[in-house]
């Protein structure tokens, strides 16, 4: 399928969003497709524009469709679901750009943050819940105690393995032996000026009339 027109390729796009791309989408030449995530990305900005996220994720998701080795449209995917505070299809969004770059950025950081905050609606919805006395530490073990009968866990963050604490054992001598060890001065030895030969020294130059004979 060859298409060098790029109407062409944008009455192919809007062919394919009316039809619904019925059945199995149609494989398209790599040239073509990116014509049409060209297409299809002007199309997204528009709906952006007029605040129109769903439409934009529909678009992208078509896209996504007919070129399932791409990347590109689950990353923008991933920014607008996250900027709509959409974090756990965000999260769904970004682990599909993983998929098919493990070395993306963008979709590490989208990932990273839509946890942390999805986290962190949780446990504000797990303190809600829960009786809360005033103190920190006792909010702190009531909602432990919440999140474990409610995960029927003992225990919500396992000891490390023998394995794990030898691990870190081992790194913590590497980083000590790492440490340059300071090496103390070496003491410098002050020596005294050799005499002049054939005259002795200034103490017995004048013997009996002490330190300041030689003044006289």
């Amino acid at each position: 399928m060859t298409i060098g027109n790029p109407g062409k390729v944008a009455a192919l796009a809007m062919a394919l969003l009316v039809t619904g791309c019925a059945s199995t989408p149609q494989k398209m030449s790599q040239d073509d497709y990116s014509q049409y995530l060209k297409t299809t990305t002007v199309q997204v900005d528009q709906l952006l524009s007029e605040s129109k996220r769903d439409e934009a994720v529909g678009l992208l998701s078509k896209a996504a469709e007919l070129g399932p080795e791409s990347k590109e449209p689950w990353v923008r995917i991933a920014r607008i679901q996250f900027d709509g505070g959409k974090y756990g299809e965000a999260i769904v969004a970004a682990g599909e750009v993983l998929q098919r770059d493990p070395a993306d950025r963008v979709a590490k950081s989208v990932r990273a943050v839509s946890g942390l905050r999805v986290a962190t609606e949780s446990l504000a919805d797990l303190r809600n819940d829960t009786e809360m006395t005033g103190s920190a530490r006792g909010d702190a073990v009531a909602l432990a105690k919440v999140m474990r009968e409610s995960l029927g866990e003992s225990v919500l963050i396992p000891p490390p393995t023998p394995e794990e604490l030898e691990a870190r054992r081992l790194e913590e001598e590497r980083q000590k032996n790492q440490k340059p060890k300071v090496k103390p001065k070496a003491r410098v030895k002050k020596t005294m000026p050799a005499a002049s030969a054939g005259q002795p020294p200034a103490a017995t130059a004048a013997s009996g009339s002490g330190p300041f004979g030689a003044l006289k």
